[in-house]
């Protein structure tokens, strides 16, 4: 007697063994919170740049420095969500070169001053830099693992779907096919949890990097600015 089975996606899961749901349930949590920081760290990046450049218009305009970290300032007690990357790192030298510059008002150390005032920065930029770069890692995680983690439910799935072929007189495709069906699932899940991963790491390590740069280039041709002004 042929029976007809029921190969549909949802009837596969729900007959699944134990062990790989349970696989399928993890990577489909994975993916899920993959997910929300793929879009929330899509809105930082797309904010910090934005940021960034509104800052850069302000500070290459040729307005008064004090003025515009009279601003920063500000607008940094006013919440974080006020200011910048780019903006606190101006505020952290900024602040810095003032409380040397007040406290050398005798004998003024040019090279303290800077010194200081650069240190202030890079310190301020790191802090930035680790907020750009959080869970990068678990992206990257994800994507190299996940594939692994369905592939071990495959393999699971299969062999289970293989070891009931003992208990069958003659064994067909038909009688296998379920298994290997619902064992592939844990795979598809893994691969798309992994992809998108992967893809977002790259292009969001790529912008970050590009902000890297900016920073790092805004911090020496500030460096220049300051050491011009302490002569």
């Amino acid at each position: 007697m042929t029976v007809t089975q029921d190969l549909s996606f949802f009837s596969l899961i729900s007959n699944a063994s134990i062990l790989v749901q349970l696989v399928m349930l993890l990577l489909l949590g994975v993916s899920l919170t993959s997910w929300t920081y793929i879009f929330n760290k899509m809105f930082a990046i797309k904010k910090a740049r934005g940021q960034t450049e509104e800052f850069e218009r302000h500070f290459w305009s040729g307005g008064n420095l004090v003025e515009l970290y009279q601003t920063a300032a500000a607008n940094r007690r006013n919440g974080r969500d006020k200011t910048g990357a780019l903006e606190r790192i101006f505020e952290a030298g900024m602040s810095e070169y003032q409380k040397v510059k007040n406290a050398n008002k005798a004998a003024l150390d040019a090279g303290a001053m800077l010194d200081g005032a650069r240190r202030a920065m890079r310190a301020s930029y790191q802090r930035e830099m680790d907020m750009l770069e959080s869970h990068l890692s678990f992206l990257a995680s994800v994507g190299s693992v996940s594939p692994y983690i369905g592939l071990f439910g495959t393999v699971w799935g299969i062999m289970n779907a293989f070891r009931g072929l003992a208990n069958v007189q003659q064994a067909t495709l038909a009688a296998v096919a379920p298994g290997i069906a619902e064992a592939l699932i844990a795979t598809a899940i893994g691969l798309f949890a992994a992809i998108p991963a992967v893809l977002a790491y790259n292009r969001y390590s790529h912008d970050i990097d590009r902000l890297a740069i900016r920073f790092e280039t805004f911090i020496e041709e500030f460096s220049n600015i300051l050491q011009r002004q302490s002569r």
